[in-house]
């Protein structure tokens, strides 16, 4: 059984990188003008918010997995299913900024924030059944009204970027403020351990 450090120092090693590749996917601007870096605005925006929700998933990442007891090769799978679909957050950012939120691209940008919020549902889910129902962290958990919210937003914002991808921007926007402080559910009885 590996123990939950290397766990963590893979997941960190992963994410570092995730954040190095939507960095230099950011260009400089095609020219010394403020309306040159203007015209940047887009890719820059679609950046900071993919880099809000790469953290968001590397803080909640480091709180979660202080409540975790035990790690074996179903919770290592799942961990790395997370990993995977975070890996695509740099490609849909990327496409999404360079096409000023397009109704396609708008809605694949949904998909790579949907996909690993299911991860991580199944991730919790997974470490839950090998910790056991009185864990501390299915204890934490308790109804997760954010996690179920969150997928539906996200469903909602690919859908309505066919519609008006503003909505869709703003609903991402949304569950990015939702999750942004750490979940104090955790950070609660972090403090009791």
């Amino acid at each position: 059984m590996m123990g939950k450090e290397r766990l963590l120092a893979f997941t960190d090693g992963v994410i570092a990188i995730i954040i190095t590749i939507m960095v230099l996917n950011l260009e400089a601007p095609r020219g010394h003008t403020l309306a040159a870096l203007a015209a940047i605005t887009p890719v820059f925006l679609s950046y900071v918010l993919s880099f809000v929700y790469v953290g968001i998933y590397w803080n909640n990442h480091h709180h979660f997995f202080h409540l975790v007891r035990r790690v074996n090769g179903a919770v290592l799978w799942a961990n790395l299913h997370l990993l995977f679909w975070l890996s695509l957050i740099p490609f849909a950012t990327r496409w999404v900024g360079q096409f000023h939120f397009a109704p396609v691209p708008t809605a694949v940008y949904g998909v790579a924030l949907l996909m690993p919020a299911l991860a991580w549902y199944v991730m919790q889910s997974v470490i839950i059944a090998e910790d056991g129902q009185s864990s501390l962290l299915r204890r934490a958990i308790g109804r997760d009204i954010k996690g179920k919210i969150s997928p539906f937003c996200y469903l909602a914002g690919i859908s309505l970027a066919f519609v008006d991808p503003r909505i869709s921007d703003l609903l991402y926007v949304a569950v990015a403020l939702l999750w942004l402080i750490p979940d104090r559910r955790i950070e609660r009885l972090i403090s009791e351990i």
